[in-house]
């Protein structure tokens, strides 16, 4: 008797943590918090170098340091952004002309889903020094803002600006931590909020009311349609239409495919590229060309 309710009691831990796939795996519950990818990177200001700013600056290297355990304590996946620096270097040397670009180039092969920069700014004062440590969380693949959050410390007759860094963090992170979350989970469940512009070239006769050939509508109506097919639950709005463009100001699309792979604004523009260069002119005058721009969260797409 005690054998069969030793043997219940484990199918029901089995159940609550999930059931094994055909291929073996184990599927997570329907209700089971998805966690972000976070690399934690230092704030740099324009034509600043990283490198010399995590060389120079003992007290940012510590705050980045303490954010970056403070996710892993919470449990996220994290990338250190000095591993990824140092790799980058090695595998292409950066020049004056560049060096902008590192941090954008590191963001963008990582494979980091959020990004937190990181600013430090002490306080000098006759009652005390203190300390602001900046946050700021970001979209890697739209560079839109999810959280801004100031960490605070209390003044205190010390230099060791370290002791500060790490008092003001440990005060902060846990809401921190928590609103992060919460936008994130409301784009894996919501879909990333993206922007799409189609431009009619100058030197064209094609017209957003040009009739497409086998659609019976015109291109305007096309764009719509798809868009509709593809924006997550048909969530998307337009701005507005004239003959010679048409805004998308809003297009949900999804986080992940079916396969959980990660659907950013550059792959979604693919997909985009795909269906244009597919249509027909009319008057068998060929396909559509089609160039494309990526700019933050925003698609670009030229028609000819």
């Amino acid at each position: 008797m005690k054998q069969l309710i030793w043997l219940l009691s484990l199918c029901c831990l089995v159940q609550l943590h999930g059931q094994n796939a055909a291929d073996g795996t184990t599927t997570a519950p329907k209700n089971a918090i998805v966690q972000p990818t976070i690399m934690v990177i230092p704030f740099t200001r324009d034509k600043e170098d990283v490198r010399k700013v995590l060389d120079m600056d003992g007290d940012r290297r510590l705050a980045i340091a303490k954010i970056k355990e403070a996710f892993d304590t919470r449990g996220f996946s994290t990338i250190d952004f000095v591993a990824k620096l140092k790799e980058t270097e090695t595998r292409q040397a950066f020049t004056s002309e560049n060096l902008t670009d590192i941090k954008t180039q590191i963001i963008e092969f990582s494979g980091a889903e959020i990004y937190i920069e990181v600013d430090v700014q002490k306080q000098y004062s006759g009652t005390g020094n203190s300390v602001n440590v900046i946050l700021a969380g970001y979209d890697a693949s739209t560079g839109t803002s999810l959280v801004n959050k100031v960490a605070m410390s209390e003044k205190f007759n010390t230099t060791d600006f370290g002791r500060l860094i790490n008092r003001a963090v440990d005060a902060t992170m846990e809401d921190f931590l928590n609103v992060l979350q919460a936008k994130f989970t409301d784009i894996v469940e919501n879909g990333r909020l993206v922007a799409i512009e189609f431009n009619i070239a100058a030197d064209t006769d094609l017209r957003m009311s040009t009739e497409i050939p086998g659609q019976s509508m015109a291109l305007s109506d096309v764009l719509e349609i798809w868009m509709e097919e593809k924006a997550l639950k048909g969530n998307y709005h337009v701005q507005g239409i004239s003959d010679v463009k048409m805004i998308f100001d809003q297009v949900r699309v999804a986080f992940r495919d079916k396969n959980g792979n990660n659907i950013s604004t550059s792959k979604f523009s693919l997909e985009v590229l795909r269906f244009c260069i597919s249509l027909q002119k009319p008057g068998n005058a060929g396909k559509v060309q089609v160039k494309k721009d990526v700019k933050g969260n925003t698609i670009i797409i030229t028609l000819s």
